[in-house]
Formats: C-alpha cells, sequence, structure tokens
C-alpha cells in the first residue's frame, strides 16, 4: 500500500510562529503506469512549446492577424522588417506548438489559428492561478492572526492595564 502525504498549514499563536507539516494519511495515493506518465510528459512538452511559441512578439503578431481569419503566409510576413524566410521559421514554432493549421491550395499556404493549444495553456494558468490564490489565501489567514496576535499582546505587556498603583 503506497500512502498520500497531506500538507497542513497552521498557526501557533502562542508561539507566535507559522508551522508547515506533512503528515502520511491512511489513503490509497494513485500508483501511475508508465503510460500515464508518459501522456502527463507529453502534455507538459505541448505545454512548453505553446509558451515558448506565445514568448516571442513576433509569433503573437502573428496570431494576433490570424484572429482575424486565414491568411496567406506572403501576407503574413508582409507588415514585418524581416525577410519570408523569417517569418516562415517564426511559423514553424507556430506550427510546432499547435497554434496554427495550414492549408495548402495549390501553390498558395493558407494559415488559420488553431484555438485549442491556446486553451490547454489558459486552463493550466488558470490552475495554476486558483492553486497560488489558495496558498495565499491561507499565508494572509496566518499573517493575519500573527498581526492580531502581536497587536493584542503590544496593548497589555505586563498584563497590568490598571494604570495605578
Amino acid at each position: 500500500m503506497t500512502v498520500a502525504p497531506s500538507v497542513i498549514i497552521g498557526a501557533d499563536l502562542a508561539q507566535g510562529k507559522a508551522t508547515f507539516a506533512i503528515r502520511l494519511t491512511g489513503r490509497r495515493a494513485p500508483l501511475y503506469s508508465s503510460d500515464k506518465l508518459n501522456i502527463m510528459a507529453d502534455m507538459h512538452i505541448d505545454l512548453d512549446h505553446t509558451l515558448m511559441a506565445l514568448a516571442d512578439p513576433t509569433r503573437r503578431a502573428i496570431l494576433q492577424t490570424l484572429s482575424a481569419g486565414e491568411a496567406r503566409v506572403t501576407e503574413l510576413a508582409r507588415p514585418f522588417a524581416m525577410s519570408l524566410n523569417a517569418v516562415s521559421k517564426h511559423i514553424r514554432v507556430l506550427e510546432r506548438a499547435n497554434l496554427v493549421r495550414r492549408r495548402r491550395a495549390g501553390r498558395d499556404h493558407f494559415l488559420a489559428v488553431n484555438p485549442h493549444a491556446l486553451d490547454e495553456a489558459a486552463s493550466w494558468i488558470e490552475a495554476q492561478r486558483a492553486l497560488w490564490l489558495t496558498h495565499l489565501d491561507v499565508l494572509e489567514a496566518i499573517l493575519n492572526a500573527e498581526d492580531e496576535a502581536a497587536a493584542h499582546g503590544a496593548s497589555a505587556p505586563d498584563g497590568n492595564e490598571s494604570g495605578g498603583e
């Protein structure tokens, strides 16, 4: 039996410390076959290609142009101060990331946006955002509790609030 760890985050207000602990639960952790790990690795490779393709402003401009509809490669290259060969290299990066689809009609090559890769990247980003918001909410609660405990401790440091003799 494989035991799944769970993370416990808490605050020890008496000590003024945040505590982080990992404890073992009796739940079974899922065991992954190599097939499932390969699929997960492929997903990360696809995401890496997508994010790498989106990192370049020229490729983002090409995608922006294609958002209006299908266009020829030569039409996409026209606004850029670079050779057709350089634009073609950018397009190949977009194709490798599955961000664009190519259709050939005779000698003409038409490109169109493939929104599926963008949807996958957006869902990954949203999952990361939700995860970090949860972590930051927990951290905020811990810090607020520490501030509150410090404020209560500072108002009566000696425990004597009478103020008299």
